[in-house]
Parts: structure tokens; sequence; C-alpha cells
């Protein structure tokens, strides 16, 4: 058996239409777990990673849900498990836009949506998948972050509020989640250049790729190998992990 198989496996994995989620789905899938990707504004995308993974020879589905909402994601849960079975592998990856602005400039309704996809999505997801991780005894749930929170970058307060409690939340998680044989793990990439930064100014892009040690971007792959390492029995004795995917940019 080759290393890192996902064989009999069912993997959701929120907001993988495009971007890093899509790199997440696509690795699962090439390990051999049936992928439901998860989209709720990009449909054409959605259909497309679909149909990319189908071609090389995976299994997947799409359903459509909103992930900041509790009714929907139970919703998709239940869709899933009928059709691939109960999911035993949860990558809360969906994310809103990421406005960098001043703390007089933010409001309470901007802190608020970062909190809802960054902390309360993945306590819903995990309300809904965690009962069959028990039975099973078997779970992973791998949480996309991100190196903001340890670099600590100016005019981004709400959405590194946010990421910083979505890794506490899972460190405190993997504590109680461990003796069931479920771990609960973070990957936290540096910045990472898709679709949702077509627009970011150039000269942001430029300076940030100066500072990376290893010479090039990431990309949405490698993102998606290390989410693929903490979903596989190798990593089963590691728990309440960050892995920083920076290139070696470690300024903090």
């Amino acid at each position: 058996m080759s290393a890192f198989t996902l064989d009999g496996h069912v993997a959701l994995v929120t907001g993988s239409s495009r971007g890093l989620g899509k790199g997440i789905a696509l690795e699962l899938a090439r390990a051999g777990a049936k992928v439901a990707l998860n989209y709720f504004n990009q449909p054409e995308s959605a259909h497309s990673t679909l149909q990319e993974i189908r071609d090389a020879g995976g299994v997947a589905m799409l359903v459509r849900a909103d992930a900041s909402d509790p009714e929907q994601i139970t919703q998709m849960v239940e869709a899933i498990a009928d059709k691939f079975g109960p999911v035993d592998i949860l990558v809360p990856n969906a994310t809103p836009d990421q406005p960098q602005k001043s703390i007089e400039n933010y409001d309470a309704e901007l802190y608020q949506e970062m909190l809802d996809f960054f902390v309360l999505s993945p306590f819903h997801l995990a309300q809904a998948v965690v009962p069959g991780m028990k039975v099973a005894g078997w779970g992973r749930i791998i949480s996309v972050t991100t190196s903001a929170y340890h670099a600590a970058f100016p005019d981004f307060s709400a959405y590194v509020a946010a990421k910083g409690g979505q890794i506490g939340w899972s460190r405190s998680l993997s504590v109680e989640l461990a003796p069931y044989g479920i771990t609960v793990n973070t990957v936290a990439p540096g910045w990472i250049p898709t679709e949702r930064h077509d627009n970011d100014p150039q000269t942001q892009k430029d300076a940030y790729f100066e500072t990376i040690p290893a010479g090039r971007w990431g990309t949405p792959e490698d993102v998606g190998s290390a989410v693929r390492y903490f979903a596989s029995d190798e990593a089963s004795f590691a728990t309440g992990q960050t892995l920083c995917l920076t290139g070696g940019l470690t300024p903090w």
C-alpha cells in the first residue's frame, strides 16, 4: 500500500470550487478519498473542479450550501452520507472576502462575518460529523487558517482575530477528541495567489515574493499535500498542530 492513501474515506472540503479548496479537494481525491465539493457562489468553477477530479479517475460530488448556515450544513452532511457514507475527513476552508482596513474603519458586522466563517462554521461542521467519527473510531478535522495570525499583519485585525480563534478552537478540540481516534490540526498558508487575489496590487505581490526564502510562490497543491498528510493514517499521532506553509518565511 502506498503512503498517505485515503481509500475508503469520505472527505468534505468547504469552499472547494476554486483556489486553495480546489487544490485540497484534488489532492484528497488523488489519494483515493471520495470528495464532497462544497460551493455556494461559483457553480461554473464547482462543476469544472468536479469534472477535473472525475477525468483523473477520482470520485466526487457537488453540494451547494452556505458553510456559515447551521441548517444548510446539516442538510449538506446528510446528503453526503446518503451518497458516499459518513464524512470522516472534514476540511473547513470556506472564506468570505478579506478586506484590509484600519481599526477605525472596521465595523462589528464585518468582525461577526469573520467569526461566522472561521469559528462558528467549523463548530457547526464538527457538531454534524463528529458523532459519526466517534462511532467509527477514526476521524480527521483539518482547518485552513493563515500564517498572518503568527506574523501579525497590520490592517487585518478582523481576519486575524477570527483565524486566531480557529487555531485555538482546533487545539482545544484536539485534546477533547484524541481519545476517540480523531485528530484535529490546521494548515496555515502564507500569501498564495489564487483567483481571489487577481486584483491585488502587483507592487504588494512583488514585495511579498521578495521575502520568500524558497524563491517561489506557494501553490494550492502545496496546501493540498499538507492536508493529505494530516488526513492519513501516517499522521495518526499528530494532533493539535499548526503547519505553516510559507516557503521558509517565519517572521515570528
